[in-house]
């Protein structure tokens, strides 16, 4: 079973913001400390214990129906143009038309286990899903076990995995059914499935890099200023009042490629300037 470290939806966001590599942090580290009992008032009656739902059988499991390719929208969160995981930069693909690669696919399972993915959604081992690096989510893939012949068709939510030579991680369901299971790892052949149903890709978003958010709008203009003497081109100050309160965020761009981000974020950085971020319009 893989054990490597996978991103949780806030993690993958925060790696958008940060782009700056390391990994940022694992579904332990986002696990909320368990909250301490509430006490018993004397007399009161004892609260009904908590009955964990069953566990389906292997048998069950085995005749769960293949996920069903359905059209789509695009998943609000872990989709960024291209996050970074344990140094390594991965780029979202635009949708998942001609998909189709062969190596190493892993699972997951119990640890995992009824926390959210990446697409916000909880993770449930005994559901045919998987994680994927760099497909769109959701999206929906056919896995052939090349060992065996055994294939199945899952719809893919989370990201992962990380580990080295191992292109999908997979349910427990879906793993079960390619046989897998007590090897841990296998052989396969990955390709996209449904793509008569994804739809569009969407209009690329234009981006930019905020360097700085303030409550006072003449300090968003004083940064702004002091970016703009010191040669940094394309400078802006927007309001932002979708929240309740209003904010004056200092941008460049839009930036076009991640050429173009990696070289401005060097060029912030030696201004003193480590936390931009790549955010849309």
């Amino acid at each position: 079973m893989s054990r490597c470290a996978r991103l949780a939806p806030l993690a993958l966001l925060a790696a958008l913001s940060a782009a700056l590599g390391g990994c940022f942090g694992t579904r332990e580290a986002l696990r909320p400390a368990p909250a301490a009992p509430e006490p018993v008032a004397p007399g009161a009656a004892t609260p009904e214990p908590v009955v964990p739902p069953t566990r389906p059988s292997d048998a069950a499991l085995l005749a769960l129906p293949d996920a069903v390719p359905r059209a789509e929208a695009r998943a609000r969160l872990g989709n960024p143009p291209f996050y970074e995981v344990f140094g390594q930069r991965y780029v979202v693909l635009a949708d998942s038309r001609g998909y189709l690669e062969r190596g190493v696919a892993s699972w997951y399972g119990p640890d995992f286990h009824g926390e959210r993915t990446s697409t916000g959604e909880p993770y449930d081992m005994y559901s045919m899903t998987a994680a994927h690096r760099t497909l769109p989510l959701p999206a929906y893939v056919r896995v052939t076990n090349l060992r065996n012949g055994r294939s199945i068709v899952v719809r893919v939510n989370d990201r992962g995995p990380f580990k080295a030579n191992r292109i999908i991680d997979l349910s427990y369901a879906a793993a079960l059914k390619l046989d897998m299971v007590r090897d841990g790892t296998t052989l396969v052949e990955v390709a996209a499935v449904g793509d008569e149903l994804a739809p569009p890709p969407a209009r690329p978003a234009e981006l930019y890099t905020q360097v700085g958010a303030f409550s006072v709008e003449a300090n968003a203009r004083s940064l702004r200023d002091s970016l703009a003497a010191k040669g940094i081109d394309n400078v802006g100050v927007s309001t932002d009042s979708s929240r309740g309160a209003t904010w004056y965020r200092v941008r460049v761009g839009p930036i076009d490629s991640v050429a173009a981000f990696d070289a401005l974020l060097a060029r912030l950085k030696a201004l003193g300037i480590a936390n931009a971020t790549l955010v849309g319009n």
